[in-house]
């Protein structure tokens, strides 16, 4: 079994950078800094995944070489409030767990 994802995130288009209340947000709660490994790419500079997972945020999907294999239909905190960025962090917390436990079995 496998306790560990080897994450990639892309979007449809780049930004000059990563969303800056993600960023500290995920350092207090965490004390992950995001901007380390991660920076702004598209779906095509990242490697062929095992799993795609959508995000949601109320754009399209793009067409990637593969269907999707989950939607989280999660909403684009951008320009809410800390509390809005914490609840959507936590949804995905909650469903990475999920899948990982899925996974197992």
């Amino acid at each position: 079994a496998f306790d560990v994802f080897e994450s990639y995130s892309a979007g449809t288009e780049t930004k000059p950078i990563i969303n800056q209340d993600a960023v500290r947000i995920m350092k207090q709660m965490y004390g992950i800094d995001m901007e380390e490994a991660q920076y702004s790419k598209l779906i095509n500079d990242i490697p062929k995944p095992d799993i795609a997972i959508s995000m949601g945020c109320n754009v399209g999907c793009p067409f990637i070489g593969r269907p999707f294999d989950d939607n989280w239909g999660l909403e684009d905190p951008t320009g809410k409030s800390d509390e809005e960025f914490v609840k959507i962090i936590k949804q995905i917390e909650t469903k990475i767990l999920d899948l990982k436990d899925n996974l197992k079995n």
